[in-house]
C-alpha cells in the first residue's frame, strides 16, 4: 500500500497566495473588510503557509477560516530552489 504522507498539491509563491485569498475574501459579504498576510511556516501535514488575520469582523471569522482551509488544502507554498 503507498500511503502518500503529503498529497499533491500546486505550488504558488506568496504573491500568488496574497491574490487567491484576497480575491476570495472579496468575493464574500462578510470578508471583504478582513486583513491579513500570509505567513510561511514548517511543512506539517496541512501545508507550509497560514494566513495571520489582524482585522477580521466576530461573524466573519468562520466564513475566512472555511476560505484559507479550502485554498491551503489546494495550494503549497512555493521553496526557493
Amino acid at each position: 500500500m503507498d500511503l502518500e504522507l503529503f498529497p499533491e498539491k500546486t505550488p504558488a509563491t506568496i504573491h500568488e497566495l496574497q491574490a487567491r485569498v484576497a480575491a476570495a475574501f472579496e468575493r464574500h459579504p462578510l470578508c471583504r473588510d478582513v486583513r491579513f498576510d500570509i505567513v510561511g511556516m514548517p511543512r506539517t501535514a496541512k501545508g507550509n503557509w497560514t494566513v495571520s488575520m489582524q482585522s477580521v469582523a466576530p461573524d466573519a471569522l468562520w466564513e475566512a477560516s472555511e476560505i484559507v482551509a479550502d485554498i491551503q488544502d489546494a495550494y503549497d507554498l512555493a521553496t526557493a530552489a
